[in-house]
């Protein structure tokens, strides 16, 4: 460099580059949108569609290719897309596999926003969508009808917690020919491995478990079919959908401890789960490790533990106010959606806002529904916090 360049050039052109080898317990973090080529051969050598080199910040950096490889071999699956949030990887999936004039699956109990964007953006498109009983496979079996490609299965349950017969519903759907894919974001890779079930996709919203913190939104879609896997990474680049450094960094540094996270904070659910079960004031727990929550067979047969996530239903002699009420006097529950982050958290819902009448009344789910999400605080501070909480609907 001609020592007559301005200051300015020298300090963007500096011909500094630190040592190779360097070796910490956490990755390097890589930002950008410009990726530099060696020369113009190079550049068009290169294929965005390939890990072999870099193409521009949208399609991968170093960072998002260690996080994708990590979420791969967590879910055990092959490849992985990283996506902005987890709505957005259920939308990814969607838009890759359906075209004007198919038809989309969804379980009763779907993920609320997951069924809105069938209902309203695909179906502006020409896709239909239909639902079925996820604890009933004959059900969904039924409702395969000639037009339909693929089919969502959520074990458990969005809310409700109903745990789907995860073995009769990839049979029904692979003897038709429809793409299953799954959303494992409960499981988290910890508790269920999807793949192993014989289903096509497994998507997880990061944001919860492998994140840990609360502070992150990212989403993940994992495939074992190279060629499953090209048709969503061709939609991934048509929609423009990356993920910043940082964000990746976040996630990267919270895998070491999801294991451990997450059977602590499964364990302390199961705890107040059972605790809560024998308490007058609630009518019914929603937990899929506990015996006669819905599904608890289907739980038992593919589980390897539980999300620190549970509903439970309080009894209907109790009026919306004072159960508004019991929420607001919670002093280490905050009031907050999501799940998985350090704090415990609570929400209460309106049944008849989640499900039909008719599914309501099929699983005898009746009452006023409150979901807890396990934090990392002591079990009997939080035993202690709900008992006087309940005091208010005692009062």
């Amino acid at each position: 460099m001609s020592k007559s360049d301005a200051l300015p050039t020298q300090l963007i052109h500096h011909p500094y580059r630190p040592p190779g080898g360097f070796e910490a317990p956490q990755p390097a973090v890589h930002k950008a949108s410009t990726v530099i080529f060696r020369d113009v051969a190079a550049m068009r050598a290169r294929d965005w569609r390939s890990k072999a080199g870099y193409t521009y910040g949208l399609h991968g950096t170093p960072t998002t290719f260690l996080l994708e490889e990590h979420i791969a071999t967590l879910e055990g699956g092959t490849a992985c897309v990283l996506v902005p949030s987890g709505l957005a990887a259920i939308a990814l999936v969607d838009q890759a596999l359906l075209s004007q004039g198919d038809e989309l699956l969804l379980p009763d109990n779907v993920y609320g926003p997951s069924a809105a964007f069938a209902r309203h953006e695909l179906a502006r498109w020409g896709v239909t969508c239909r639902s079925y009983d996820p604890l009933d496979a004959a059900s969904a079996a039924a409702a395969i009808g000639p037009k339909t490609r693929l089919m969502w299965i959520e074990p458990p349950g969005s809310v409700t917690m109903e745990f789907p017969d995860l073995t009769g519903l990839v049979a029904a759907a692979r003897n038709r020919g429809v793409l299953t894919a799954v959303d494992n974001t409960w499981g988290a890779g910890i508790a269920l491995r999807a793949f192993d079930a014989g289903v096509d996709i497994v998507m997880q919203a990061l944001t919860k478990y492998p994140s840990g913190g609360g502070d992150v939104l990212m989403g993940s879609v994992v495939t074992r079919d190279a060629a499953l896997h090209q048709r969503l990474k061709q939609a991934h680049m048509h929609l423009g959908l990356g993920v910043a450094g940082n964000d990746a960094e976040a996630i990267l540094r919270g895998l070491p401890s999801l294991a451990l996270r997450y059977a602590a904070q499964g364990d302390a659910g199961v705890v107040l789960a059972r605790w809560l079960a024998g308490r007058p004031e609630v009518a019914r727990v929603l937990h899929p490790a506990l015996e006669g929550s819905p599904g608890h067979a289907h739980w038992r047969a593919h589980a390897q533990g539980a999300a620190g996530l549970f509903s439970v239903l309080l009894d209907e002699r109790f009026s919306p106010a004072q159960v508004d009420a019991f929420v607001d006097s919670l002093r280490l529950f905050r009031i907050g959606y999501s799940w998985a982050g350090p704090r415990s958290l609570v929400v209460p819902y309106e049944l008849a806002s989640l499900r039909e009448p008719a599914v309501l009344a099929r699983q005898g789910l009746r009452g006023h529904l409150v979901r807890f999400s396990l934090g990392l605080e002591a079990v009997a501070d939080l035993q202690a916090d709900l008992a006087q909480a309940l005091e208010t609907l005692r009062a």
